[in-house]
């Protein structure tokens, strides 16, 4: 006989394989049908600006879409490790897994996977998330995971990131995360200004706005590799200790902002050194972007509009 004869005190619920990110996919979607619509009216343009307006349409909901899509990615830093561990509280069974931990701006993620995933008359597939954004509650989240008694492992790396652990991890990626996804936001901010801007007779401006959003895309990546600087507490999971690293999300958002530096760079380059070239790859006239510099006055004539003659007083005479 054991203590509740051999069931464990614990809520049961089914378990589900490890989803996708509904808002990410959502976002993803977004722009997924907003290049198709372009690629749609694609044919209606002439010439060879045709294939010069798909790379630059192409090129800009890249950007936006990357910009947006990172905030609900949980891939900014990782960590995964297989390892032999116990499973739950109160119980010697020990279990064959692979244990990931995924940080990103708004929280982690933790999942743990069973190789084979059916061990102990149960399929071991978890993946649960703890979040710190605005109006959530971690260490409420983690009380709530103690009372559903998950797996070991999971309560274990979520401890872990609690406000009052000794190691600090929450008041580190909680404060990253959030100047990150701030200076991400002012970024998509620019993006679509320059957007704008680039559509003018004035594209200067527009490769100026494109610079402002690749060096705030960087200063998020800087806000959030600061933590580096910052030992991670050793996460040992029975025999094995997990080490984590920049994942995806991270590297892609670095390449995002580099890539706007230098379409920037490249526009307010050719701006000062082959205008010409600039207007053709923008589809401008020239007449529209001499304007915007001020070559020529604008003259705003009514061809209506006649002027009232005056009278000619040699035949104006008088009688008197």
């Amino acid at each position: 006989m054991t203590l509740w004869n051999g069931v464990l005190p614990f809520y049961p619920q089914p378990r589900h394989a490890a989803g996708f990110s509904v808002p990410l996919l959502i976002v993803i979607l977004v722009f997924l049908a907003l290049a198709a619509s372009f690629l749609l009216i694609l044919p209606g343009i002439r010439g060879h600006s045709r294939w010069f307006w798909l790379v630059r349409v192409l090129l800009s909901l890249f950007i936006g879409a990357e910009i947006v899509a990172v905030h609900f990615s949980a891939e900014w830093f990782v960590g995964r490790v297989n390892t032999n561990t116990s499973y739950k509280a109160f119980s010697a069974a020990r279990v064959t897994a692979r244990v990931g931990l995924l940080v990103g701006l708004e929280g982690i993620n933790i999942t743990l996977t069973g190789t084979p995933v059916h061990q102990l008359n149960e399929t071991i597939d978890y993946n649960e998330q703890f979040t710190w954004r605005l109006r959530e509650n971690y260490a409420a989240e983690y009380a709530n995971a103690l009372e559903k008694g998950l797996p070991n492992p999971v309560l274990y790396l979520a401890e872990k990131f609690t406000p009052s652990s000794p190691c600090g991890l929450y008041h580190q990626y909680h404060r990253a995360g959030h100047y990150a996804s701030a200076t991400l936001w002012v970024a998509f901010c620019f993006w679509l200004l320059s957007n704008v801007l680039l559509s003018t007779p004035a594209p200067l401006y527009g490769g100026l706005a494109l610079l402002t959003t690749g060096a705030f895309t960087l200063f998020g990546i800087f806000a959030f590799a600061s933590i580096s600087s910052v030992p991670l507490c050793p996460l040992r999971l029975g025999s094995a200790v997990l080490t984590a690293q920049y994942g995806a999300a991270f590297w892609v958002t670095l390449a995002t902002g580099i890539l706007c530096l230098f379409l920037g760079g490249a526009v307010v380059s050719l701006h000062y050194v082959r205008p010409s070239a600039l207007r053709t790859l923008l589809d401008q006239s020239a007449e529209d972007c001499s304007q915007a510099k001020g070559g020529s006055p604008l003259i705003l004539g009514n061809p209506l509009h006649k002027q009232a003659a005056l009278p000619d007083l040699k035949f104006i005479t008088t009688n008197l």
